[in-house]
């Protein structure tokens, strides 16, 4: 048995090793380009004292290929080369002890990036070794973090050598090295990882070890790390990074040689440390001295009057610019292009992304100086403090905006700088175990002072911020507005309770059992108003409960009195009951248990009811889909919401985001509505509409104090954007608009712009969203996964309206006026979307990289003529004289390398070759069917305006009198100089009889030849018992047919009920072939849905529909076809059938 402790360094000897390492990345798949990058040399271990060795590295060599492997070769990178060898000539100092690299020094200014690379290297002596042992478990520290490891030994004795074998389990780390940026606001799926993962990694090293009389002496070290990765599931198709390195002991020697390294100072040990702002962003390599001035300017002229896909890529440039200037750059940037409006824009908007505390000392200016408006501070503000790195520095900073004046002048922007804090503190949180309470005493203490104060508006204010930050301190502040966990609390207003509660949502991640607990407590006190209730079943479900507390809800329910809570949880259960996410997995189960108990009691719950409408996708391959929540709350028996929600998640490859929520409160327009009409607490009539209208019509006895709306906004789980409308606004509004309103009006003022003629331009250039994951490698370089979402929007507009005769005094004169109006303009976007994967540092990059390209654009040119008083209005579409690209959709996959020293000589191959999709030419008439012979030659296609231009003419439209005349005509014809006009042309008529409303329509296709035409006729008893439609279309609209009828009635001794027929002559054969595809489904799908259905001869070419109510919330279906009767009684309805026989439902 081979005596050997540990590994061990003779700090008199000298050990000359040689070094390869390789990194690849790729597909690994045949005739797939990929990249590639190779270092070489050799290095020197000198002792310096018995635990201390200086490191020297010579014969540095660094090559890069980019290419398709197996046809072409490494090529030298000369400049690289000699930057390297620079920085490695550096003396390196380590402290080596018992196998263990405990600390690197270095002299000042060797970069992080070859220190990092020194790590690496050094990692081969970094090895635990037991003789005991042939196979053991160890939580070890090393480049990729503290980690588990797993050994095994392996003995040769005639060579009196060991083979030990280390796995590195890099996903079951204590203390990872790997970083991570822009998923804070991502909750982690857990199951979601059960199914699959877009990342995975193995790592192994191999080492041999030689006996000496010393110790082990490490003569070979092997490493091996593989990463497969995909944007989705790696399961369905991935890349691949492979890192080698290869280290061997040429020869040992005594040295006397004493080493002078100067002054050097620690680096750390041999974890690998990355930099904290991640300054480069991998998908560019850019001179750092570029002019920021000139490429904001060249930004703004490109996208004046259209969106310039070309230059979009270059927002990324700017934004990599911006983040290495310093402040007092910032500054001068500033005081150059502020006096213009488009440079000011474009800067203020992009600037927000230097994501560290000098875009809070540079906002700091700005709230200071007043230099900038309400709407950019608040524009600026959000972006800055949601893309902020959250550090204590930039947290401390943050604070301050909430004591500046300028941050409280006015309401809007005020609501925005305590919401926006609260998202800092938030991703703060995350990333600070435990969290200080201090971040969140300000927000603890606005909350106090609102309840002293009982200012409504203050409290909502600090529970929606501390909501944001979901501080686990806070759960103490916010109990005290909640009824049941504080005196008092039941008489605040009903607003601010459910405020309190929505504050929990966040929490519910952080402290489950304890939301739990609160939110179920609030669930079950029946003597909480409905919204309280409804909010806290809301609040419990996202806590992902137990089928245990599943029961209870269950339970509760089956006692339920109040059928708005009882409705609304019942949906929402069902909604769950429904899933396909991963995330619920488990509750749809006990949900689906659920059901069984209450559908008998719930089921038949009409709309009439508070609601949830819960919609989800999930696709196991890619790991990926969405889910869409619709919440609608109402209390007591009205009608009327008081509140409605509209939520959207994105899950992906493990990750929850919580995209967009939309959410508006009407209890105070309920309120106005119900003090009016007392009758709409308990119904709601079509009679009743016109008498809403009359209370919305007398805006000026609104009182002005009155919150009659409060909308808000969240992005990714955080409230941005919270506003209330009191009556004053409405007020403002409608006086500004009123026909009485004159030269005091801010409407006049743009009227008269109008008439001398006016344009208006906007740009938003903005970054979406950037996430990075960076997680070292055996070779000391950083595999990075980068995402990257930068947008353009850009609307331009130019108007001209001339009037006769001109309003002189109120703007009620241009009812009499003739009014003419021209405009065009364009509205556009540019979406790029990034995804890099591979090597990224601050001196070169290889790797893969997905780009993908959305252009949309909109150009409008048209007149319109308008005579209100005699009720003319005719619009000209005039065609578009230049080519504009509509629609453009464009995506790649490249293979990628830069280094810093040779940016001009950038590689940026095509992974695979892609054939360009060709534009085939597709005239507009041959959208709809024609008679006409099917061979087309017409060139144009119909993604350029430029050669097809919609003209439309719309006379004079009368509705009121019946006239042989055409009261519609429109023209769709697309033009090109070489051809006759080629499009449709319809007319319609108004025809009613004393009996009768009847409408007529004619649509022809237009052309020497052509005589193909569509005719419809549709006409209504005047007691609106029955409608009928007829439509004919083909050669003279003679060849194909179909007709419909609907009749409805009320009679005393019968039930409310609807009829439809249709019925059909002969029909193109697409429509044959489409009716018997859907036939093969009605079977099943009738079966899933409860139906039931009877195989029976029934009239040919015919279908029919009855409809029968049979309560307010039920009714009989019954579905006649030629082959089969499909039936169902006592449906439940979505809407609540009142109202029937007062709706005109009489025969």
């Amino acid at each position: 048995m081979i005596n050997l402790v540990e590994p061990f360094l003779n700090s008199k000897k000298k050990y000359e090793y040689k070094y390869e390492g390789l990194v690849r990345v790729g597909r690994e798949m045949p005739d797939l380009v990929e990249s590639a990058l190779k270092m070489r040399c050799t290095f020197n271990i000198i002792g310096e004292s018995p635990q201390a060795f200086v490191l020297q590295i010579a014969n540095v060599n660094f090559e890069d290929f980019n290419g398709i492997p197996g046809k072409g070769v490494f090529s030298p990178s000369q400049k690289l080369t000699k930057r390297l060898s620079a920085e490695f000539s550096q003396p390196i100092v380590f402290e080596f002890s018992k196998g263990q690299v405990t600390d690197i020094r270095t002299v000042p200014g060797v970069s992080n990036t070859v220190v990092n690379i020194v790590r690496g290297l050094l990692g081969f002596l970094q090895v635990t070794v037991k003789t005991t042992q042939s196979f053991y478990e160890l939580v070890e520290l090393g480049i990729h973090g503290v980690c588990q490891s797993s050994y095994s030994v392996q003995e040769d004795s005639s060579a009196k050598e060991l083979l030990v074998t280390q796995m590195v389990d890099i996903s079951n780390c204590q203390q990872p090295a790997a970083l991570y940026r822009g998923m804070a606001l991502a909750t982690e799926d857990k199951l979601s990882k059960q199914r699959g993962d877009n990342v995975i990694s193995t790592v192994k090293y191999i080492y041999t070890v030689k006996s000496t009389p010393e110790g082990g002496l490490i003569t070979k070290a092997f490493a091996q790390e593989r990463q497969f990765f995909s944007p989705f599931n790696v399961k369905g198709g991935n890349s691949r990074m492979l890192a080698l390195r290869e280290i061997e002991l040429l020869k040992v020697s005594d040295t006397t040689d004493k080493i002078v390294t100067g002054q050097v100072q620690s680096r750390g040990n041999l974890m690998y440390k990355t930099d904290r702002d991640l300054k480069p962003i991998p998908l560019l390599m850019i001179n750092l001295n570029d002019p920021i001035v000139d490429l904001i300017k060249r930004l703004a002229q490109a996208n004046i009057y259209h969106v310039d896909s070309a230059t979009s890529t270059e927002v990324l440039n700017l934004i990599q610019l911006l983040r290495v200037a310093t402040l007092d750059n910032l500054e001068q940037l500033w005081k150059q292009l502020a006096g213009n409006d488009e440079h000011r824009r474009w800067f203020l908007d992009l600037v927000v992304e230097v994501s560290d505390e000098r875009i809070l000392k540079f906002l700091e200016s700005r709230f200071k100086a007043g230099d900038i408006t309400g709407n950019e501070a608040v524009q600026a503000l959000v972006v800055a403090f949601n893309h902020l790195s959250a550090e204590p520095v930039s947290v401390a900073l943050a604070e301050e905006f909430l004591t500046i004046p300028f941050s409280k002048s006015q309401p809007f922007l005020w609501n925005t700088v305590v919401l926006a804090y609260g998202s800092l503190l938030h991703r703060y949180c995350v990333y600070t175990d435990p969290c200080p309470v201090t971040v969140v005493q300000p927000l603890l203490d606005m909350a106090a002072g609102g309840l002293s104060k009982n200012s409504e508006v203050d409290m909502v204010r600090a529970l929606k911020a501390l909501g944001n930050a979901a501080h686990p301190s806070s759960i103490k502040t916010i109990l005290k507005f909640i009824p049941g966990y504080s005196a008092g609390a039941e008489k605040l207003p009903t607003r601010v309770q459910g405020t309190a509660v929505q504050a929990l949502r966040l929490l519910a991640t952080r402290d489950p059992h304890n939301v739990q607990d609160i939110v179920l407590s609030l669930f079950v006190q029946r003597t909480l108003p409905a919204e309280i209730r409804m909010m806290a079943c809301m609040v419990l479900l996202e806590t992902k409960p137990s089928i245990a507390m599943i029961s209870v809800i269950s339970e509760v329910l089956l006692e339920e009195d109040d059928l708005q809570v009882a409705s609304f949880t019942y949906s929402v259960l069902r909604g769950i009951a429904n899933s396909r996410t991963p995330d619920n997995q488990h509750l749809s189960t006990a949900c689906n248990i659920a059901m069984k108990i209450l559908t008998r009691r719930l089921g038949h719950l009409s709309y009439r009811y508070s609601k949830n409408i819960h919609l989800d996708w999930f696709h196991n391959d890619f790991l990926f889909g969405t889910s869409t929540d619709a919440y609608m709350l109402k209390n007591g028996s009205s009608p009327i919401p008081t509140h409605m929600m509209l939520k959207g998640k994105i899950h992906v490859i493990g990750r929850i985001f919580q995209f967009l929520e939309f959410g508006v409160r009407a209890d105070g327009i309920k309120e106005l509505l119900t003090e009016k009409l007392p009758q709409l607490e308990k119904d709601f009539a079509v009679t009743d509409f016109a008498a809403i209208i009359k209370i919305l019509s007398d805006w000026q006895n609104i009182p002005k104090d009155k919150i009659l709306l409060s909308a808000y906004e969240r992005v990714f789980g955080q409230e941005t954007f919270w506003m209330d409308f009191r009556g004053e606004f409405i007020q403002n509004i409608m006086k500004s608009v009123s026909p009485s309103a004159g030269k005091e009006s801010s409407v006049w003022e743009k009227i008269q712009n109008l008439q001398k003629g006016t344009s208006w331009h906007w740009t938003k250039a903005h970054l979406v969203y950037e996430a990075r994951s960076v997680q070292p490698t055996c070779l000391g370089l950083p595999v990075e996964i980068s995402k990257y979402f930068p947008i353009v929007n850009v609307v331009t507009m130019k108007a001209k309206a001339e009037m006769n005769p001109p309003p002189k005094e109120h703007l009620g004169e241009m009812l009499n006026s003739d009014i003419s109006l021209q405009t065009d303009g364009f509205v556009g976007v540019t979406k790029d979307h990034f995804v890099f994967y591979g090597i990224n540092t601050d001196l070169f990059q290889c790797g893969i990289e997905m780009k993908s390209k959305a252009v949309f654009g909109l150009p409008w040119a048209f007149d319109l003529k308008i005579n209100v008083k005699e009720k003319k209005y005719e619009m000209n579409m005039t065609p578009i004289k230049t080519a504009t690209e509509l629609i453009s959709l464009n995506s790649d996959v490249y293979a990628v390398l830069r280094n810093i020293e040779d940016s001009s000589l950038a590689k940026m191959t095509p992974m695979m070759p892609e054939p360009k999709a060709s534009q085939q030419a597709l005239p507009l008439a041959r959208i709809l069917p024609t008679s006409r012979d099917e061979q087309d030659t017409r060139d144009d296609t119909i993604f350029s305006c430029g050669r097809h231009n919609i003209s439309s003419i719309i006379p004079a439209f009368e509705v009121l009198e019946a006239t042989p005349d055409p009261i519609a005509m429109v023209k769709a014809l697309a033009l090109s100089p070489a051809a006759k006009p080629l499009g449709y042309e319809g007319v319609a008529f108004y025809l009613p009889t004393s009996q009768r409303e009847d409408i007529e329509m004619i649509l022809s296709e237009v052309g020497e030849e052509a005589n193909w035409k569509m005719c419809a006729n549709a006409n209504m008893d005047k007691s609106h018992s029955s409608a009928k439609a007829h439509l004919r279309w083909g050669a003279e609209c003679q060849t194909y047919d179909m007709s419909m009828r609907v009749s409805k009635a009320c009679q005393p001794e019968a039930k409310p009920s609807i009829y439809m027929k249709m019925t059909w002559g002969a029909l193109p054969s697409i429509f044959t072939t489409i009716s018997q595809r859907i036939e093969e489904y009605v079977p099943g799908m009738s079966y899933l849905l409860g139906f039931y259905q009877k195989h029976e001869k029934n009239p040919e070419r015919q279908a029919s529909v009855n409809v029968v109510v049979t309560s307010t919330e039920t009714f009989d279906f019954r579905l006649k076809v030629p082959s089969r009767t499909i039936y169902k009684k006592t449906i439940p309805s979505m809407l609540e059938l009142v109202g029937f026989e007062k709706a005109n439902m009489t025969t």
